[in-house]
């Protein structure tokens, strides 16, 4: 899909209405706010960490809202089922046959919450649906929607009830994004809106916020593709990847510290995301300053420290800025 030159301008204003729109909306989590609209322009899956009450579950919710799509939200305990999430087949007497009823997976937004407290079966029903964009249920294979994108939530603090995200399940989210708490004075700012939107439930209905049409985000994903990348920046993001699998060639230390790096699928999540980055900026073209921010959030799921860094307080985020400082720019 070929997006005219002349539907750029307009499609650059539409996104810039729905970012200032979101943040006026969730206040504090600008970053959040743009990571959402990277993986939706990336055409990717988003896991966001952070603790309980910080507008993870809401965030979603407003960009629902926004988008002319259908919207779910499914909340993940250990005692879920995968034919909870994806559907299954009932048997229909009158008929004498089977019929498929479609579980919450196949709307285009997908709202994971707490994912983490979900059992190995059911977090590896959703593997399916975010890797192949489908869902085999029996002999049967059901396509997703076109528009299809999973915003995963996870709580860091309670460990007691869950169950760990394999590598193979995090390596399908493009990003892993973590938030934390507001400063003092974008928390006073959360409570005057609070106290608005308590208002507005005890007043008339307001308005429903205009949505915008899919064929507008399919046209904005074809137009993040045709950004130019120069072979310099694209030549530093690949090295990026390939040093975060052999770091000793920059630091010794830094190589023993590292069990596994980045896949080829984390060079296309990286590309992907720094494209957005570059055009949700304004920009035609990528600069590595674009690779540089979307960095962490792409690589610290698919960088994985050896035991030994673990216990010494290493993890995935600690080890991408190392490299990000080791690695020379173009």
């Amino acid at each position: 899909m070929d997006t005219s030159r002349d539907e750029i301008p307009r499609l650059h204003a539409t996104f810039a209405a729905l970012r200032d729109d979101l943040a006026a909306e969730i206040v504090g989590q600008a970053e959040l706010v743009e990571r959402l609209l990277v993986a939706l322009l990336a055409d990717g899956h988003l896991l966001v960490e952070g603790a309980p009450g910080l507008a993870k579950t809401s965030a979603v919710r407003a960009l629902a809202a926004r988008i002319d799509a259908d919207f779910a939200r499914v909340q993940f305990t250990p005692d879920l089922l995968p034919a909870d999430l994806t559907g299954t087949e009932i048997w229909r007497p009158q008929e004498a046959r089977f019929e498929f009823v479609p579980g919450p997976v196949f709307h285009s937004l997908l709202l994971a919450d707490e994912i983490n407290r979900a059992p190995a079966k059911v977090q590896s029903a959703l593997l399916e649906a975010m890797g192949e964009r489908q869902v085999t249920v029996g002999r049967e294979t059901y396509p997703l929607p076109r528009l299809f994108l999973v915003m995963a939530t996870q709580n860091p603090i309670e460990q007691e009830g869950t169950f760990p995200l394999p590598e193979a399940q995090l390596d399908r989210f493009l990003m892993h994004v973590r938030i934390g708490y507001p400063q003092a004075e974008t928390e006073t700012e959360i409570l005057r809106l609070a106290r608005a939107r308590a208002r507005d439930d005890l007043g008339p209905d307001s308005p429903a916020p205009a949505r915008i049409p899919q064929a507008d985000v399919f046209a904005a994903r074809a137009a993040v593709l045709d950004l130019h990348m120069a072979p310099a920046v694209e030549r530093y993001l690949v090295e990026l990847v390939l040093a975060s699998r052999d770091a000793a060639r920059y630091d010794a230390a830094l190589g023993r510290r590292i069990a596994w790096g980045a896949s080829p699928r984390g060079s296309i999540a990286l590309e992907r995301c720094a494209r957005a980055h570059a055009w949700l900026a304004g920009r035609d073209f990528v600069t590595p300053d674009d690779v540089r921010a979307v960095a962490p959030d792409v690589l610290r799921h698919r960088v994985l420290p050896r035991y030994e860094a673990t216990a010494e307080g290493w993890d995935g985020e600690r080890l991408v800025a190392e490299l990000l400082a080791r690695v020379p720019l173009p």
